[in-house]
């Protein structure tokens, strides 16, 4: 209380000293002050803490009026001279507007960036120019802004083109690049400078103030109070929970009140959290530094005096104030830029900017995001200084990072991230590099910080703490800001650029020899590895480097010069982390096919490997280049090509790959998983660019530069296989009977990986600088095998290929080339399929396949030449030729150590000896044949002259062995091999092989013979392929004939069959013809005869026993009134999905009356099912088992299931659909054959003595008091009417099984409906019933009606089942509860139609829904009916309670939903006159009864036209409920939609179809229940009320309207601020979908309390709006959320696509996004069939990650 008495005395206390106060006198003191500075922070000192600070509570508004009045407007009146409005408003005239667009971001807000014309990704428009620029014609990629950064729109370099939009368009007449300062006179620039230097000083003095309890000279205040504030400061450590606990015990105050702390410290970094004197605030700190020093270390709290805070404060709404000023002119904006990077006197770093720089990690979050934003609108804004401000950055550099890596807050809040906006202006980044060595201090800067290394100098990751990663993960930012400095290559290089390129180039180097060989492994023999070695650390290194690498190779690449230095320098690097290459290792000399190479005895199964080798991998991207560029060719004698060593290159690229192979063959299991993970990144798109693909080249460049057999000697050598072929008897496998299962299967595994590698090394020519190509041919093949697998979406094939720096894949510029889109339907995405003429070049050795993927490519593959019809051989594709560079590697595949491989593998599969050999092998090695074969042919294609074709392979594979074991040729083996039986699946390939060979030799001798021998060479193939088709044709031939005989066998055992068996068959075949005469049953009996299903005249039923089978016992039954009890699945639920009032407050259930139902339809209960059917008996056994489990899972686990057990919900057994109850099977009721059918006037009179007899039943039942006696007794003289038993108890039908089930089903519908406990004997129970049967069936016909479906036949069986036992069971439901209580509802549902003298007060006609009072009325007319002997018919009651209720619905309407007239024409013939005058009649009489309240309307067409509309969803309503009542077939008619629809429903009802008869026919007796009706007082009100009027036919509700583009929502969500934070951006904005509301989901602020428990937004709301029910869209992750009570919720996808068809969830990708109004209408479908908690259901059973999230939070 304290503080608001102070709060209000304050002002009044200063308000004089206020009202006196003049801004301009005060600023024309200044001006003539001699010491101007100190005047002003007298000035301050005086007044800041008089309006700052005053109290505990701070008051934003009165602060920021006095300020401005006492504090700011002086200095603006100061620096201009005269009224600042005037003053700057001419400032602002005379400026020249910046084309800079300069608009900082929002967090949330959308950002665009130009995949065609951006410099980089940085590259960012705010959406107005965005909207305004060339640009959104083109490939744009759109993202929501962290925050922080601004629009790059006018600025030049960030645009390859367009880089205006129509707002910043420069004037081509100021092409002057003018002084901004030329417009200022001198004396203006001087005030500008002082006071600017002025406001600044202080703010930088008062934000970098360290001391809590005095203030910089000249600021001591002229009092000083004992005011003190415990201040709590944010960090990075703390979570929300600790900080909300440690407030509520430090403070004493309330959860809500700690969580508003919480917030704020976290959005501003700072909170007082308490107010008074020194001690006070001493004893809350130390509460809080000891509740949370014992894990981490304490949050930061300090007791500050109130007048450092109060400065502190106004400090901050200075540089605000700056901020804005400076916005009026550019020149301002210069002047402050000036004062900002002038230097003092101290020397360097001495300047005011670069004193915020570095004491930014001091500071709290809010103080850094204000001067950041000026730093913003100041330097960057203005081109000359932000040069200047980028100098000053980059020489702070290392001192800024190093600030970073102790702070405790996230980058987006520290003064480094500003490096986005400095390093990525390539003109900005050149002079750096140049002017302060930037690349050397950015690297070095990452190197010192990685401090642990291992003897020999690599990284070292072992003992990796969680301090270590933290700071891991800040050093990344490092690499971050290289990739900006790098991101544009330079076109012209001067020799200052190459000197400093090259040395922050050796300084890269000394980084990536840091990294060469760290984390070696070496191979677990005996155990398995006890504890798994830390390997994401490096591999997360690797990654970040990856586009430094790649990016570093293309500056190289830009520059010849720099090209070989750098390659030199690579070189030498690589020599020098190869030192130690020989020591320990043992030279040896291996000698094969008459060849020996020396080489060292290394075993990669025995020793240390690794798999980081970045130098060699540089190396390898280097080497590539100078092939790609030339340079290689050009300047020879520059290179050191002479001094490289290619086995000293090959060596540890090899070991690599042999790991690779070791560990696929299963040798290194005992290793463990962290290898195997090594190895799948190693391989994985992320990473293999600059991992396996560079180890890849290195072999390549070192095969080409040595003698091919000797790269095949080391290759067997270091694969551990140089003894199997070697040895002198290699044809014939040695004899390894007696070796381990085990390691002939790792030999196997590991001479495939082998015959892999060469392919791969032979074969791999896509990348420019090896094979002829260019850089989208590598882009092409890697699409091409992609889709061989299979069809892929875009996203897919994104994730498939490498990314560049830019995060391009360059896939749109070919892949229409290579593929077909094939666009998505209403679920699924859109699909690329391959182009089948790009099929020939699919390579089923591919080198980036997986294992999977290159078993399903072949499968895929030969399978499509099967449905072609070709032989399903899949040769290797023709490749492109070599670079001369790498020429010679074609010799590796007929060079004598591999021919002699080739031919040991085939005599092994020619004499297949128990397992020493495997099928893969062969086809690897007549892969590799055939690749040799199109490598001839090619050259043989291309060559002028025989003899210039230096290959002849298939000269070599002719020739057998030599003398001492004369083994068969190559292809003499392979011409066995075509007839082995065993190799059936190589047939086609080995075929194909020969063929080749028979056209080479042809070539061959065509070209040494004359040329007439062409003919002969083709004919010769021809007869091959004839002899082929012949082959296949007679295969083809025989398999028909076999099928034939089988079938012919088949059918004559068939007849065989039937004619044994005879009896069988006849008895089924009657059984069918039975069930069609059924069916046919279903339509009418007799065609004229019109169907009438309610009333005398009603149609018999078709009598049907009903037999059904129990799903879980399979026991079939008859449903019986006196049976064992047949049960359906259900589920009840409240909703709103018809309501037209979501405002109305939800009733309080204990007193809530339901009895009859507003025509809003506010909240209603609905009922559905999934049509399953079980016992009674079965079913609760089931439920109970459900229940025994759910409690032995909640002591083992405390998660939630899809399904809430204790609220009576269970899956169906059958198809695991949620319910929550189960509904009854009844038969159909027999009518009572009377042929008493009263007429209506007659039928009200007996009713009406009916409803009296009760009455005074009723009263003799309850206890009265004496007095009261005499004159009760008076008014009952009248006896009951004849027939009729007041007080006869009817005997109950059912068998107590049903009765039991009726009892649950009606106890759970009540139970839901009203949010109550279940009570079976409440005598709402059977009302609720009523009620959910006539709103179920509304829903129904809405949605028929909205679906265009006709009103029968079209309901799934599971919806007519469910309609059907729902409407049977609620005609049944009152004989469980006391039969007084059914016949008082029915007496007060009577009475608002008919007038009951002895009733009490009903409502008027117009706040009843008639269709609930029909239903209700009909079924609870039963209780009366049962005492009635006399003979009466159910039927003509229904009758009559129908024409009653339709004419009450007519009056209505008539008085709801008449529209003023409008001047149609009417159409003709649309009504007779009869109609059109009869409803006159009736509208004439209503405004008799209400003068004023109805306009006039002469149009009887106009009339009955609104009628027939505003009537015609309940008549159809009533035919559903009739027809499943009292199970009257449907006339044909009805079951399509067409024309005469009303006059068939009219007729089916037993209505006349012109409905006004029902008036005027019974005028006598209507006339004077209408004038009852419409004397109501509350028809009055309700016309006249504020309230809108339920107009019919009811709209069916629809799903709100979403914009076409989403970056228009995401715009709105990112104006959207939190309603209880004051003004503070919501984290997760998201839209409710049923009424457009924007809520702050996931957040502490806006949680709301729902039955005691605190809830998040969205789940507060969906009990509101849907009743528990609500679908929202996550605006900032475009992804649509269900919600269903607490704890039920899914993701489901966003109806937004992209142009590929996909959703983007999470907006990763930031393609364009487009509503697509299908999959909108499919949300929506599902809404409105109340199918939302059964998807959520399904979710969840499907995904469990799925239940464990908090969903109640959001």
């Amino acid at each position: 209380m304290a503080a608001a008495e102070t709060d209000r005395e304050v002002p009044s206390a200063l308000c004089s000293e206020f009202l006196d106060f003049s801004p301009r006198d005060t600023a024309s003191k200044w001006s003539h002050a001699s010491d101007f500075h100190r005047t002003v922070y007298q000035h301050l000192a005086c007044y800041v803490p008089k309006i700052y600070c005053l109290g505990p509570n701070l008051n934003p508004q009165n602060e920021e009026l006095l300020a401005q009045l006492l504090l700011l407007a002086p200095l603006e009146w100061y620096l201009c001279d005269e009224d600042p409005s005037a003053g700057l408003a001419k400032l602002e005239q005379s400026n020249q507007p910046s084309q800079l667009c300069g608009h900082v971001f929002k967090v949330g807000e959308p950002t665009y960036s130009c995949r065609e014309c951006a410099a980089d990704p940085t590259c960012v428009l705010c959406m107005q120019c965005f909207l305004g620029s060339v640009h959104k014609e083109h490939r744009y990629r759109m993202t929501t802004s962290g925050g922080g950064g601004f629009c790059d729109c006018g600025d030049t370099e960030a645009w390859k083109k367009g880089p205006y939009c129509q707002k910043h368009e420069p004037n081509i007449s100021d092409t002057s690049q003018e002084d901004p300062l030329a417009h200022l006179s001198s004396d203006m620039i001087a005030r500008t400078r002082s006071i600017f230097s002025i406001v600044l000083k202080y703010s930088v003095d008062m934000l970098t103030w360290e001391k809590e309890d005095e203030l910089p000279s000249g600021l001591e205040p002229l009092e000083r109070g004992d005011t003190y504030y415990c201040m709590l400061f944010n960090d990075e450590v703390h979570t929300y929970e600790q900080v909300i606990y440690t407030l509520q015990k430090a403070v004493n105050c309330t959860q809500k009140e700690a969580v508003s702390f919480a917030t704020t410290v976290d959005r501003d970094g700072r909170k007082s959290v308490r107010y008074g004197d020194f001690q006070f605030c001493e004893q809350a700190k130390s509460v809080i530094v000891r509740n949370t020093s014992r894990q981490t270390k304490p949050l930061r709290v300090q007791v500050m005096h109130s007048s450092v805070v109060a400065h502190q404060c106004f400090a901050l709404k200075a540089l605000g104030w700056l901020s804005h000023v400076i916005g009026y002119s550019d020149a301002l904006r210069r002047i402050l830029c000036q004062v900002g990077l002038e230097k003092t006197l101290e020397g360097e770093n001495s300047s005011l900017v670069d004193t915020l720089m570095l004491c930014d990690s001091k500071m709290w979050k809010g103080a850094r995001n204000v001067y950041h934003q000026l730093l913003m609108s100041s330097l960057l804004m203005d081109l000359k200084y932000k040069k200047l401000f980028a100098i000053q950055f980059a020489k702070n550099y290392r001192r800024l990072q190093t600030d970073f890596m102790e702070d405790d807050h996230e980058r987006v809040v520290s003064v480094t991230s500003l490096s986005v906006q400095l390093f990525t202006v390539p003109t900005v980044a050149r002079m750096l590099i140049m002017e302060e060595n930037l690349m050397t201090t950015i690297i070095r800067t990452f190197v010192d910080h990685l401090r642990h290394r291992d003897q020999r100098g690599r990284f070292q990751f072992e003992r990796y703490t969680a301090q270590q990663a933290f700071k891991f993960r800040r050093v990344q930012s490092l690499i971050g800001d290289l990739k900006y400095v790098l991101i544009s290559r330079p076109t012209e290089w001067s020799d200052k650029l190459r000197e400093k390129f090259l040395e922050g180039f050796s300084a890269f180097l000394e980084l990536l020899k840091c990294m060469q060989g760290m984390d070696p492994v070496v191979r677990q023999v005996g155990q398995h590895i006890e504890m798994e070695p830390e390997w994401e650390a490096a591999f997360t290194l690797q990654m970040k480097l990856t586009h430094i690498i790649s990016m570093m190779q293309e500056w190289c690449a830009s520059d010849e010069k720099v090209l070989v230095e750098a390659y030199k320098f690579s070189l030498a690097a690589l020599t020098h982390c190869h030192g130690g290459f020989t020591d320990g290792e043992q030279p040896i000399t291996l000698s094969m096919s008459g060849h020996s190479v020396d080489t060292i005895r290394y075993c990669v199964s025995q020793e240390k490997v690794s798999i980081h080798l970045p130098v060699s991998r540089l190396l390898a991207g280097l080497h590539v280049l100078l092939s790609k560029t030339e340079v290689a060719y050009r300047f020879p004698e520059q290179l050191p090509l002479s001094e490289l060593s290619p086995p000293m290159l090959i060596e540890h690229p090899l070991r690599c790959l042999v790991l690779c192979a070791q560990v696929h063959a299963g040798m290194w299991r005992r290793n463990g998983f962290s290898l195997v993970n090594q190895i799948y990144y190693y391989h994985n798109v992320k990473c293999r660019v600059e991992m396996f693909d560079k180890d890849l080249i290195m072999l390549q460049a070192g095969a080409s530069m040595m003698d091919p057999n000797h790269f095949l000697m080391i290759v067997l050598s270091r694969f551990e296989l140089y003894h199997i072929f070697s040895s002198a008897d290699y044809r014939k496998r040695y004899n390894r009977e007696n070796a381990n299962k085990d390691i002939i299967q790792q030999n196997n595994t590991l001479i495939e990986e082998m015959l892999h590698l060469i392919m791969m090394v032979v074969g791999e020519r896509f990348a420019p600088g090896i094979g002829m190509v260019q850089s989208c041919d590598e882009i092409k093949r890697e699409i091409i095998h992609q889709l061989c697998i299979r069809p892929m979406a875009h996203s897919e094939l994104v994730k498939a290929l490498p990314e560049n720096e830019n995060k391009e894949t360059g896939m749109e510029r070919v892949i229409d080339s290579v593929a077909s889109f094939k666009k998505p339907g209403v679920t699924g995405r859109g699909l690329y399929e391959l182009r089948p003429e790009c099929a020939k070049q699919f390579n089923l050795y591919f080198h980036h396949y997986s294992r999977a993927d290159q078993s399903k490519a072949e499968e895929a593959q030969r399978k499509l030449k099967r449905q072609n019809g070709e032989d399903s051989a899949l040769p290797p594709p023709v490749l492109p030729p070599l670079c001369p560079l790498f020429a010679s590697l074609v010799n590796l595949l007929q060079c004598d150590v591999l021919l002699a491989m080739l031919g040991t593998v085939l005599q092994w599969a020619v004499e297949p000896s128990g397992g020493h050999w495997s099928e893969s092998m062969l086809q690897r090695v007549l892969h590799l044949i055939g690749m040799a074969l199109l490598e001839e042919q090619q050259q043989l294609e291309n060559s002028i002259e025989e003899n210039d074709v230096g290959f002849n392979f298939t000269l070599k594979i002719s020739r057998p062995g030599e003398a001492p074991s004369n083994t068969p040729s190559i292809l003499a083996l392979l011409e066995t091999l075509q007839n082995a039986p065993h190799l059936e699946v190589h047939k086609d390939m080995i075929r194909w092989i020969l063929k080749t060979v028979a056209a080479i030799k042809t070539m061959r001798e065509r070209t040494t013979t004359a040329p007439e021998t062409d003919a002969v060479g083709q004919s010769q193939e021809e007869t091959v392929r004839d002899k082929d088709k012949a082959e296949r044709k007679r295969k083809a031939e025989m398999a028909r004939l076999r099928r034939e005989k089988i079938m012919a066998q088949m059918s004559e055992m068939q007849r065989h069959f039937i004619n044994e068996n005879k009896e069988l068959f006849q008895q089924s075949l009657e059984e069918l013809e039975a069930s069609t005469s059924a069916s046919l049953e279903h339509s009418p009996t007799s065609p004229d005869t019109a169907s009438v299903c309610v009333g005398p005249r009603r149609s018999r039923p078709s009598e049907k026993r009903l037999v059904v089978t129990c799903i879980l016992c399979q026991e079939e039954q008859e449903v019986r009134e006196d049976g064992r009890a047949m049960v359906l699945a259900a589920f009840v639920q409240r909703s709103t999905v018809m309501s037209k009032n979501r405002r109305r407050p939800s009733p309080n259930p204990e007193r809530y009356d339901p009895l009859f139902m507003h025509p809003d339809l506010s909240f209603g209960t609905h009922t559905g099912s999934c049509g399953h059917i079980m016992h009674s008996h079965c079913w609760q056994r089931y439920f109970e088992a459900v229940q025994a489990k759910e409690q032995r899972r909640q002591q083992r686990l405390r998660v939630h299931t899809s399904y809430d057990v204790e609220n009576g919900e269970f899956l169906c057994p059958l198809c695991e659909c949620l319910s929550n109850t189960v509904i009854p099977l009844l038969p159909l009721t027999r009518g009572s054959k009377s042929s008493d059918h009263p007429g209506l006037g007659q039928w009200l009179g007996v009713i009406g003595q009916q409803v009296k007899a009760l009455h005074s039943a009723h009263k003799k039942l309850k206890p009265v008091d004496a007095g009261a006696v005499d004159e009760a007794d008076r008014t009952d003289e009248s006896p009951p009417p004849d027939g009729f038993k007041p007080n006869y108890v009817p005997k109950d039908p059912y068998s107590s099984s049903i009765k039991e089930m009726l009892t649950t089903f009606g106890t759970a519908t009540y139970k839901i409906g009203l949010k109550v406990h279940p009570n079976e004997q409440d005598p709402r129970v059977p009302i609720m019933c009523w009620t959910s049967c006539a709103y179920t069936i509304q829903s129904i016909e809405r949605l028929l009606v909205d679906e265009e479906k006709p009103l029968f036949g079209s309901l799934p069986c599971r919806q007519d089942d469910c309609l059907q036992s729902l409407i049977r069971f609620s005609s049944a439901c009152w004989t469980t509860s006391s039969l007084p209580s059914v016949q008082n509802h029915f007496i007060r549902l009577l009475a608002a139609l008919v007038p009951d003298p002895q009733g009490e007060s009903h409502p008027s006609i117009l706040d009843v829904d008639m269709f609930h009072l029909l239903v209700s009325l009909v079924l609870s007319y039963s209780s009366v009916h049962c005492q009635d002997s006399s003979g009466l018919n159910v039927d003509s009651a229904q009758q009559h309670f129908l024409q009653v209720v339709t004419l009450a619905h007519v009056v209505q309407v008539l008085l709801t939903s008449i529209p003023a007239e409008t001047t149609m024409d009417q159409e003709t013939g649309a009504g007779s006159s009869e109609e059109e005058a009869a409803v006159c009649l009736l509208y004439g009489l209503l405004r008799r009864h209400l003068v004023s309240d109805l306009y006039e309307v002469t149009s009887g067409w106009h009339l009955w036209r609104c009628v027939k509309a505003g009537v015609l969803p309940y008549l159809r309503s009533a035919a559903l409920f009739f027809h499943h009542l009292n199970g009257v077939p449907a006339p044909p008619e009805l079951h399509a939609q067409g024309p005469g629809h009303w006059e068939h429903l009219c007729a089916y009802l037993g209505l006349p179809s012109n409905l006004l008869q029902l008036y005027s026919s019974y005028q006598d007796l209507m006339g004077p229940l209408c004038q009852g009706w419409c004397s109501h007082p509350g028809v009055r009100e309700c016309l006249h009320g504020s309230g809108p009027l339920v107009s019919f036919p009811r709209e069916s509700n629809r799903l709100i309207d979403l914009p076409d583009d989403y970056s228009a929502l995401i715009n709105q969500a990112s104006s959207f601020t939190c309603p209880k934070s004051g003004g503070d951006k919501s984290r997760a904005p998201t839209l409710c979908l049923v009424c457009g509301t924007m809520l702050c989901s996931q957040s502490y602020c806006c949680q709301a309390e729902l039955d005691g428990e605190d809830v998040g937004a969205c789940t507060a709301h969906t009990f509101t709006c849907g009743s528990g029910v609500g679908i929202f869209l996550r605006v900032r992750e475009s992804q649509v959320l269900f919600l269903a009570g607490k704890t039920k919720g899914c993701f489901y996808a966003p109806p937004y696509l992209d142009d590929y068809g996909e959703t983007d969830q999470g907006l990763r990708r930031g393609n364009p996004l487009h509503l697509c109004r299908e999959r909108y209408r499919k949300i929506q479908k599902l809404w409105r069939q109340h199918g939302i908690t059964e998807e959520i259901g399904h979710a969840q059973e499907a995904n469990q990650t799925l239940v464990g999230i908090d969903w109640q939070h959001l």
